[in-house]
């Protein structure tokens, strides 16, 4: 290919020299000298030597690629898997081997000096081994079971590092100008909210019993436990949390939600305060707002009764399925929300799609044999990094007693 180019480049200079010649040594009368005749056909003679040397060379790559060509056609259809053979599925991480492999070291069923290669992937840098694609499915379907927050907020996830994310702290407005007047400048301002990572973790014990009988399901047991002890500190957090060590709950006094009516007394309420608070939310964000109370504050809400009629004002769903509602937006109860007291923030209103949930990558296990070994137990560690924020505090009101 190399010697192709270099004889096209030099039959090109050749020609251009000898166009040169031609050009630079024609007399007066338009015709060359014969020793300059001689010169000239040479070069031409030249011209045409390298002309024929390329066409060789071409046939020859061209007779190259056609020689290198596959007699037969290739195999393109995937091998038949036979009836009795299990497929193997591989998403991610979670390949059956990888899942084997995981559960018999949890189990503590594999030989001590067995090499476990499907696992060496899903080692992290404190020595836990990484759950499985599968297995880590289960754990966060289990989690929104628990845990109301991560049904309604916006769930992100993150690998390393802070996430900054840019929020309009106000918008420019419009203005009326006269004829050939200076347009106004009104400008966007905007702010950044940093969310980052706390760790949250939690120890399961289980007896070498357990562990070894095959009857017992040790995925499930494990599973239900850690989502009923996460999804418990979890919750509490995203409602009460102060930001230091733990997410910044929805509550905050500082960067949580805004007030949005206040109840005349300390330990009730009435229709008239929900609906204060219901219209102090701005139009746009009462779309897919949602009530949020605790079961206390529900009860209030139900005793209540319309004047001489004696009906209660708040009727339940009568759909299965679907929530209740009040002024047509669903209500959710959560142990977490204040109870009626005063100065309590006892009843939430709003689009909590603006309180951002950020997983950090990778829920991991950790197996303990011997800390427990005299009590004939096993331990395993589980943890996992997460954090919460309200975005847009405006975004959310609550009702606070007097």
């Amino acid at each position: 290919m190399n010697e192709l180019m270099n004889l096209r480049d030099k039959r090109v200079q050749t020609w251009n020299a000898a166009k040169a010649f031609l050009e630079s040594h024609r007399g007066t009368d338009g015709t060359l000298s014969a020793e300059d005749d001689a010169i000239f056909n040479k070069m031409m003679d030249e011209v045409d030597k390298l002309g024929k040397e390329v066409v060789r060379l071409e046939k020859l790559e061209a007779l190259d690629v056609e020689m290198s060509k596959a007699t037969s056609k290739p195999l393109a259809s995937a091998p038949v898997t036979r009836l009795d053979e299990e497929p193997v599925s591989k998403t991610g991480r979670g390949t059956k081997d990888y899942n084997t492999s995981f559960w018999k070291v949890m189990r503590n069923k594999s030989v001590p000096h067995e090499v476990l290669n499907a696992l060496h992937v899903g080692t992290d840098t404190e020595g836990g081994y990484l759950v499985p694609d599968e297995y880590e499915r289960t754990l966060i379907e289990a989690l929104e079971e628990q845990n109301i927050f991560r049904q309604l907020a916006h769930v992100i996830h993150t690998s390393s590092g802070e996430r900054k994310i840019p929020v309009v702290a106000s918008k420019g407005t419009a203005s009326w100008i006269d004829e050939e007047a200076a347009y106004p400048e009104s400008d966007d301002t905007f702010g950044q909210v940093s969310i980052g990572a706390y760790k949250l973790a939690t120890m399961i014990k289980v007896s070498e019993e357990l562990l070894n009988d095959s009857v017992f399901d040790v995925p499930s047991y494990i599973a239900r436990e850690f989502a009923r002890r996460i999804g418990a500190a979890e919750e509490e957090a995203f409602f009460t949390g102060n930001g230091t060590g733990r997410p910044l709950g929805i509550l905050a006094a500082t960067g949580g939600a805004e007030t949005g009516a206040t109840a005349a007394a300390a330990d009730k309420i009435t229709f008239d305060e929900v609906m204060d608070l219901f219209y102090s939310l701005r139009t746009p964000y009462r779309r897919n707002a949602v009530f949020i109370m605790n079961d206390a504050t529900v009860k209030a809400l139900r005793k209540l009764k319309t004047t001489g009629g004696g009906d209660y004002i708040w009727q339940p769903s009568v759909t299965a399925g679907t929530p209740d509602t009040i002024l047509n937006r669903p209500v959710y109860t959560s142990g977490f929300m204040p109870t009626l007291a005063a100065g309590a923030k006892t009843v939430l209103f709003g689009d909590l799609n603006y309180y951002w949930v950020a997983d950090r990558e990778g829920r991991s296990f950790k197996r303990l044999n011997e800390l427990y070994a005299p009590t004939d137990q096993v331990g395993f560690l589980a943890s996992q990094r997460v954090d919460g924020k309200l975005i847009l505090p405006e975004a959310v009101k609550v009702l606070q007693q007097a």
